[in-house]
């Protein structure tokens, strides 16, 4: 027994040095022949560990000198918990385990890890469990020799124990209403712990919400006249514009609106400017002018089909064969 602990300890401190990724799962109500398959499925992608909650506190308070930041993970060891060591993606591993979830059915007195409803519609009750069901309070009427369920009925609710009833109600359906596999609990990256709930957000939602914030701080920055790192191009571009302005409407000026001050005293320049930007401007439409001619051309391409079908018979053998 001394032999099998330390080398369960070796191999934890080992994976703890090895690996930067852990993801801790909880492993309730899974089976071994269902542990089996998952540890197949993860052979070359990350290790598995599972093991008692107090060897594995044991093993990372006695690496946590070698490795402070362990000590993150010491409150998330609770419950039926084991340790997936990776060096891969965290959330393609995720997505890996999930794959290897096993439909279960209701039993008395366990917690209803989800919200489960009954669809209306017809079952395969005889009339004899009508009284059955209106102890549930669910609304039914014959039809054609079976039950037929009005309305959706919640039966289950998380969080909460399954009762009787519910049980017997669920197996007389015939519905599974569970699914039981490893679920993540939390991460550890690199000394860091955080929700597995960070993994759903990707590169384009991180820069989106950076984004959005970086405007909300620069309207607010702008709006109370108080300078900030992401409002200083907005503070400098409305500072620019108000010294043109004032340069433009009196004598003082700098070598940048010079040239502009010029033209605006010079009307024929100003004139010969707009004149030598019309062009540019017009450039699309004459671009896009040629297309349109063409177009006609293209529509009335097909107009010798009309001598072929004097010729052959329905003459759009060519169009559409």
């Amino acid at each position: 027994m001394a032999e099998r602990k330390q080398a369960y300890f070796n191999k934890l401190i080992q994976y703890l040095d090895e690996y930067p990724k852990i993801l801790l799962v909880s492993a309730d109500n899974v089976g071994s022949s269902q542990m089996q398959h998952i540890r197949i499925s993860l052979r070359g992608k990350a290790e598995l560990l599972m093991g008692k909650n107090t060897m594995m506190r044991k093993a990372i308070k006695g690496h946590i000198q070698k490795n402070p930041d362990l000590e993150n993970l010491l409150p998330h060891i609770v419950g039926n918990v084991g340790l997936l060591f990776t060096k891969g993606d965290l959330n393609h591993l995720r997505t890996e385990i999930s794959k290897h979830k096993v439909s279960a059915a209701a039993r008395i007195g366990s917690l209803a890890p989800c919200n489960y409803t009954v669809s209306a519609g017809n079952t395969t009750l005889d009339p004899s469990m009508t009284s059955f069901m209106q102890a549930l309070k669910i609304d039914t009427r014959i039809n054609k020799g079976c039950i037929e369920i009005i309305n959706d009925v919640q039966i289950i609710f998380e969080g909460q124990k399954v009762t009787s009833s519910q049980a017997a109600l669920l197996q007389k359906l015939d519905i599974k209403p569970f699914s039981y596999g490893l679920i993540p609990t939390q991460v550890y990256d690199s000394g860091v712990c955080y929700p597995p709930a960070i993994l759903d957000l990707d590169e384009s939602t991180v820069y989106e919400k950076f984004t959005f914030a970086t405007q909300r701080v620069s309207s607010l920055s702008l709006q109370i006249n108080f300078p900030t790192q992401v409002a200083v191009a907005h503070v400098m571009s409305r500072a620019y514009r108000d010294l043109v302005a004032v340069c433009v409407a009196s004598d003082y000026t700098f070598d940048r609106i010079k040239s502009l001050k010029e033209l605006l005293s010079n009307p024929e320049a100003l004139a010969a400017a707009a004149a030598a930007a019309a062009p540019v401007a017009a450039a699309p439409a004459a671009a896009a002018a040629p297309a349109a001619k063409e177009a006609p051309k293209a529509a009335a391409a097909p107009a010798p089909a009309e001598e072929e079908e004097e010729e052959g018979e329905g003459g759009f053998g060519d169009l559409f064969g």
